[in-house]
């Protein structure tokens, strides 16, 4: 009699609670791997950064020394100083990605083939792109060599020059990130409400204040999206650097990314340690930032709600 009891409550609690745990046992696979493949792999890379280590050889314990060597190291100041560039124009694709969704954002026949050619450079992969925009800057064969021409720039290498190969790299890097905004864009475009067009049309609203104070702030989510995802991509920006110039010319073209590569496991580095050290600064930077987003969309949504 006590077992059956026993077993009705069981019964009872699950029943109570399934609602609640049903959810946590389909999510508790993603969770397991996401700890063990994103989670610890942060812990154990700032652990590393206390550590000089060549991947090999017993580690040995060097406290805070792989940060004050950053402190003093040229090159970091560089790829930091480069990260700020990303950062910056990269931006563009934000702005421009809106400014094409809306040329696109029309009934006319054949725009549906002219939308995919916009969307095709989002699918090509980043090596890819980035192999073709090094033959454009090609000084003597290159698709831009009789512009440089015409301007007197005749022979001028933009990836050789230190002062322009990480604007060339960012040009190219702009390629496919406009193409995603352009996609984020059309999707809102398309689920803006035309009643509240038509409020507006109504009340003499029309041209650029129709689109300041109807349109965009509609396309709030749209644009919150696109820059915290253009944001993060100039932060972690590194294929298109691996693949255009590997950080020349001496290392001017270098970002944090490719720079923590080339010091930890690359043929002139396997300084495991001092890599981590420039892992863990860029790691730190990139989540004050998604913090401030992810504050940032938490606010705006308690707004909304109330």
């Amino acid at each position: 009699m006590q077992l059956n009891n026993s077993k009705a409550k069981r019964i009872t609690w699950w029943q109570r609670n399934q609602i609640k745990i049903s959810p946590w046992i389909f999510l508790a696979p993603g969770l397991i791997f996401f700890f063990i493949y994103v989670i610890a792999p942060i812990f154990v890379s700032i652990g590393i950064s206390f550590y000089q280590w060549d991947g090999l050889s017993p580690s040995i314990y060097v406290g805070l020394q792989n940060y004050i060597e950053l402190l003093d190291d040229e090159y970091f100041y560089i790829s930091l100083w480069n990260n700020l560039k990303w950062l910056i124009f990269f931006m563009l694709a934000v702005p421009i990605g809106l400014g094409l969704a809306i040329f696109l954002n029309q009934v006319v026949f054949g725009i549906r083939l002219v939308k995919s050619l916009f969307f095709f450079p989002f699918v090509i992969s980043q090596v890819v792109i980035g192999l073709i925009f090094t033959w454009f800057y090609q000084p003597n064969y290159g698709v831009i060599a009789p512009f440089l021409n015409f301007i007197g720039l005749e022979g001028f290498s933009i990836l050789a020059n230190e002062d322009t190969a990480t604007y060339g790299i960012i040009f190219a890097g702009l390629y496919p990130q406009i193409a995603y905004c352009l996609i984020l864009y059309l999707t809102g475009l398309n689920n803006i409400n035309p009643e509240q067009i038509e409020a507006g049309r109504m009340d003499g609203a029309k041209g650029f204040h129709l689109f300041w104070n109807i349109v965009l702030p509609q396309l709030r989510p749209a644009t919150f999206l696109a820059i915290v995802v253009t944001v993060i991509g100039a932060l972690r920006s590194f294929d298109m650097v691996a693949i255009m110039t590997q950080g020349g010319p001496y290392g001017y073209s270098n970002v944090l990314a490719y720079y923590m590569f080339e010091q930890a496991l690359s043929e002139y580095g396997y300084r495991m340690g001092y890599g981590s050290a420039i892992a863990t600064v860029l790691f730190t930077i990139m989540m004050f930032y998604i913090l401030f987003f992810i504050y940032r969309m938490y606010r705006n949504e308690r707004e909304d709600n109330n």
